[in-house]
């Protein structure tokens, strides 16, 4: 059976697997709205040492109504990631694409782990841009004719409907069926869109960067959707950062190459482990952020 728990505000933590190993691994989707339902491949695809949890804001993918949540769950979007960060020991926090936006947006999360993972992820908000121009230059006549459809009627089913038929822009040529088929099961949350829509993608910049704390940039080598230009900044090259790029992969690079993705997670946790004997020991105990079953 799933363990799944719930922290005081209602982040939502469901255990995916477990193996030997102190470490909890916890990963953050992207969207908004789509769901750590779309990070089912990626744990799937990872040998790592530890616990390895799926991970939703309140509000967010099908985390609607959890217990504890404020009535406006977004209120506490995204600071409230820390109770997530200090609910377990020794936490690993890793972040696709939005949801690596929404870590970097947090800086009191540094305190509370010992490792930091960015997947097509960005420093500022100047990839809105760069996807909205690509969009341009690669228009899906799908896309436009499902966004009229959600224009006059904001509901779940039919953003649904705009994530499925941009498939094309997230995902290279040989895996669309495979990429349509996950964007297709996703529990879409339209609110969660809006109010990120309205209140972060547009003005977001990274209000904080490890120092020395260990971090893994992995990106597809033809994400399309989120540039990875931002990253050339010296301040993310420093001797504490991995960067991986995943060739012929995507938006969600674990879909095309799962064996480069596990590849670079493998020697990421290598590298945390010689940090952690080098320090004598992982460095985060567990934190006092209550946890509840369902």
């Amino acid at each position: 059976m799933t363990t799944t728990l719930f922290t005081a505000s209602g982040v939502r933590l469901r255990c995916r697997g477990r193996q030997a190993g102190l470490l909890n691994w916890l990963f953050l989707p992207g969207g908004p709205g789509i769901g750590s339902e779309s990070l089912e491949e990626l744990a799937s695809a990872l040998d790592l040492p530890g616990a390895v949890w799926l991970v939703d804001l309140p509000g967010d993918g099908s985390n609607r109504k959890p217990p504890g949540a404020p009535a406006d769950p977004y209120s506490v979007w995204p600071q409230v990631l820390v109770e997530a960060a200090m609910a377990l020991p020794n936490v690993v926090f890793a972040g696709h694409s939005t949801g690596g936006m929404y870590l970097l947006a947090t800086p009191q999360l540094e305190q509370h782990i010992c490792g930091l993972v960015l997947l097509d992820s960005a420093p500022d908000a100047a990839w809105h841009a760069r996807f909205v121009g690509m969009t341009q230059r690669n228009p899906l006549r799908a896309v436009e004719a499902a966004t009229a459809v959600y224009e006059a009627d904001r509901c779940d089913e039919n953003i649904a409907a705009i994530a499925v038929a941009s498939a094309p822009w997230n995902f290279t040529p040989s895996a669309i069926p495979a990429g349509q088929e996950l964007l297709s099961r996703m529990p879409y949350n339209s609110a969660a869109v809006e109010w990120s829509d309205a209140h972060f993608d547009h003005t977001y910049r990274a209000a904080w960067w490890p120092r020395t704390l260990p971090v893994l940039v992995l990106a597809g080598a033809e994400d399309r959707i989120v540039w990875q230009g931002g990253r050339d900044s010296p301040r993310y090259r420093g001797a504490n950062v991995s960067h991986a790029s995943i060739r012929a992969a995507g938006h969600f690079p674990w879909i095309e190459n799962a064996q480069a993705v596990s590849e670079a997670f493998s020697a990421f946790s290598a590298r945390l482990a010689k940090t952690s004997s080098e320090d004598a020991g992982l460095p985060h105990p567990s934190g006092s952020s209550r946890l509840e079953s369902p």
